[in-house]
């Protein structure tokens, strides 16, 4: 059976992106904001029971026919075969998240398994970082694969830096993920999916969160709060009911559900 072929056409009408001329670095840039723009992050077919399908035949019609978001598994896999369809040279990485793992004091992050997808692109001006899967904490545009190399973004910023034999992407509130330049096969991210989407003790099986991000300004939804950042601060709101989390989905997010949706997290 042949793989269904991609609408690239139809990904570009749901970013609202025009298609470049070619692959570039300019045109990456607009291709990755744009996506996390319009696409935003979210788990909540996992807190529906629903599985998380990788194929993308599937994730054409949940986030681009569908208007839905996902996570990093199911964002960079569409965004790559995004960049394949318009020309670019795609390698899929995967990472260790370390955001919020750090030590009291200092000292070595908490080692955890590679569940978090990346890519690779390389460019005549080199090979930059792409992702389109972290959320409101990730990066807005490509970074260069260099040490040292930084951005900075309607108040967010980004750097990368060596570690022996891995690279780590660092932001103001700490490490992000640590990842090697080994390139992942689909099967790889098979397996992490499945962990990540069915492990109780997983962050996307024990809570919500939905995520959304602009060149300058960020909303971010875990459980029951909502965070609106941008330059002129940080607003935080509660989320009351049920009912009342369905209107914040559809008011910040785009994600539209049946009045009467209830997801298993989280619980009022």
């Amino acid at each position: 059976m042949t793989a269904s072929p991609f609408d690239i056409a139809a990904y570009l009408e749901r970013i609202r992106c025009p298609r470049p001329a070619g692959p570039g670095l300019e045109a990456l840039a607009a291709l990755q904001q744009a996506h996390l723009t319009e696409i935003p992050f979210e788990n909540l077919d996992i807190l529906l029971g629903r599985p998380i399908r990788l194929d993308l035949e599937g994730l054409q019609a949940k986030l681009v026919g569908g208007c839905r978001g996902g996570y990093c598994f199911e964002q960079n896999t569409l965004f790559r075969a995004a960049l394949e369809a318009l020309g670019f040279e795609v390698v899929s990485l995967a990472a260790r998240v370390r955001a919020s793992l750090a030590r009291p004091g200092g000292g070595v992050p908490q080692v955890r398994p590679r569940t978090h997808m990346l890519l690779l692109v390389e460019l005549p001006e080199g090979r930059f970082l792409a992702d389109v899967g972290f959320g409101g904490d990730g990066p807005v545009r490509p970074l260069l694969l260099a040490d040292g190399t930084a951005s900075e973004l309607g108040g967010l910023r980004h750097r990368l830096r060596r570690e022996a034999d891995e690279w780590v992407l660092e932001a103001d509130l700490g490490d992000l993920y640590a990842f090697t330049l080994e390139p992942l096969y689909p099967v790889d991210f098979v397996m992490a999916n499945h962990f990540t989407s069915t492990w109780p003790d997983s962050p996307f099986v024990s809570g919500l969160t939905a995520q959304r991000s602009w060149v300058d300004r960020r909303v971010i939804l875990r459980n029951r709060e909502l965070v609106l950042q941008s330059a002129a601060g940080e607003r935080r709101l509660p989320v009351r009911d049920p009912d009342h989390l369905l209107a914040v989905l559809d008011e910040h997010f785009g994600l539209v559900f049946p009045a009467g949706t209830r997801f298993s997290r989280p619980e009022f």
